[in-house]
C-alpha cells in the first residue's frame, strides 16, 4: 500500500495501537525501536489469532485495521533504522575528517620543525 494512502487511512480511521493502553499514528515516531518491535509481535499475534478462529477466509474491518497497523509500524520502523545508519555514516565521516585534519596539522608541524631558524625568524618577522 502506498505510504501516503496507508497514513491517511489510519488517520481518517483514528487507529489505535496496544501499548500501554493505546496509543496514536503520531506517537509512534516517539517509540524507540524495541517498543515498535513490541507494538508489532503484539499485533502480529493478534493478526495469526484471527486468521485462527474463523472457518472462512471472510475478511472483516478488524482484520483490515490490523494488516494497515502492522504496516504502519513496519515503515516506522524501517524509517527510524534508515535514519540511525545515517547518523552513523555521518558519524564516521566525521571522525574521518578530524583525523585526515590532525595528521595535516602534524604534517605541517613536521614542515615547520624542518626549517631552519634564519627561515623560521624570517617567518616570524612576516607575521609583526
Amino acid at each position: 500500500m502506498e505510504t501516503e494512502k496507508m497514513f491517511e487511512l489510519a488517520t481518517r480511521n483514528k487507529v489505535r495501537f496496544p501499548f500501554r493502553g493505546v496509543i496514536t499514528v503520531e506517537d509512534l515516531w516517539d517509540l524507540p525501536v524495541g517498543s515498535l518491535d513490541a507494538i508489532f509481535k503484539t499485533l502480529n499475534s493478534q493478526l495469526k489469532q484471527a486468521k485462527e478462529e474463523s472457518l472462512l477466509n471472510v475478511r472483516t474491518k478488524q482484520d483490515e485495521e490490523l494488516d494497515l497497523q502492522i504496516e504502519i509500524v513496519k515503515h516506522v520502523v524501517k524509517v527510524k533504522l534508515d535514519e540511525d545508519t545515517l547518523r552513523l555514516q555521518a558519524k564516521d565521516k566525521r571522525e574521518k575528517k578530524q583525523k585526515i585534519m590532525e595528521i595535516m596539522a602534524a604534517k605541517q608541524d613536521e614542515s615547520l620543525k624542518s626549517k631552519s631558524l634564519e627561515e623560521l625568524s624570517k617567518m616570524i618577522d612576516e607575521l609583526d
